[in-house]
């Protein structure tokens, strides 16, 4: 398949904020938008997007996996960034109108249908560096993909970084570009200084969430992982691991982590380590790298719960059990 993200179905569909209101939804051509070079979005990054997934079934159907979910999310960030008010019944019915649209192009498994609801201010107006925009557009593109990890999902190297962040504090549980464009550089750095494929973000020693994925350590029969707060992204694949662990009798501690615990942790030889997103479901971290030094996490492999647990997230995606907790929408 090609690489992740980089196909895209020829339609979309999109939606305007004007005038205080929100225009039907349309389908239109996926391959452009047309936008005023003074458009909010380009000058003060008023911009918010959400990752979610259509699985295809052994039957042939197609089931959206936590549309709700991301619908919720999505309206949470448009309101943090002042952006206008999401609609979420109107949201929820575009993304069911273009996966169905393209229903005969979900890829069988293990591949998906990676849907990106994306809304982006839309008003001509440089002088509002300090003011909301009034006018916004929301679409929702189509991309089929396969794995996220072209190589598989083999453990990865993270660097721990305690001096800068990934974003500001009050910004993290934005689902916004601009945190993402904000770790690139330290990602790229770090891959060229110690061959890490990620920094895990731990300011002042507080282990945080990487560029793009949030971090989970596993210690026997406990999965710890940063309690919410407003400084990391809200994952929904997160929440879903967690209750697959809670059902399957795991202790579940959302709690604060410091460095020290953190590889105290990972020197056991049963101790886990990995990443989950909606892209990534859920990839065994095996090196934790610290002011130049490799710290196996157990045996630095992929351990048994991580692999259980991804299992188990896919088996429901994919329809191969049940769904007890009510997460996929047939189309």
């Amino acid at each position: 398949m090609a690489a992740f993200g980089t196909v895209f179905m020829p339609e979309m569909a999109l939606a305007t904020f004007e005038g205080n209101r929100w225009s039907g939804a349309d389908m239109v051509s996926a391959d452009s938008i047309a936008l005023h070079p003074g458009a909010h979005v380009l000058h003060y990054s008023s911009t918010c997007f959400e990752g979610l997934k259509a699985f295809r079934h052994a039957d042939g159907s197609v089931h959206i996996f936590r549309m709700d979910a991301n619908i919720k999310r999505m309206m949470q960030s448009s309101r943090l960034l002042s952006l206008p008010d999401v609609d979420p019944v109107q949201l929820g019915q575009m993304i069911i109108a273009v996966v169905k649209q393209f229903a005969h192009e979900v890829p069988e498994q293990p591949g998906s249908m990676y849907i990106r609801p994306t809304h982006i201010g839309t008003e001509a107006a440089i002088g509002k560096a300090a003011a909301a925009t009034l006018s916004s557009m929301l679409y929702v593109l189509l991309s089929p993909v396969g794995d996220y990890f072209a190589g598989g999902a083999k453990p990865l190297r993270l660097l721990l970084e305690e001096e800068g962040m990934r974003c500001a504090p009050h910004m993290g549980m934005i689902k916004s570009g601009g945190n993402y464009a904000s770790a690139l550089g330290p990602i790229a750095r770090a891959r060229d200084a110690v061959n890490a494929d990620q920094i895990l973000f731990c300011p002042n020693g507080d282990v945080q969430e990487t560029g793009a994925a949030n971090f989970i350590l596993i210690d026997g029969n406990e999965i710890i992982t940063k309690g919410l707060d407003s400084t990391f992204l809200h994952g929904i694949t997160r929440d879903s691991l967690l209750k697959l662990a809670a059902d399957m009798g795991m202790t579940i501690s959302e709690q604060d982590l410091s460095v020290a615990e953190l590889l105290t942790r990972a020197a056991k030889p049963t101790t886990e380590a990995a990443l989950s997103g909606t892209a990534a479901v859920l990839t065994p971290v095996g090196t934790l790298i610290h002011q130049g030094r490799d710290y196996p996490v157990g045996t630095g492999q992929a351990g048994p719960s991580t692999e259980k647990l991804r299992q188990a997230l896919n088996d429901i995606q994919w329809g191969k059990s049940g769904d007890p907790h009510g997460w996929l929408t047939r189309i």
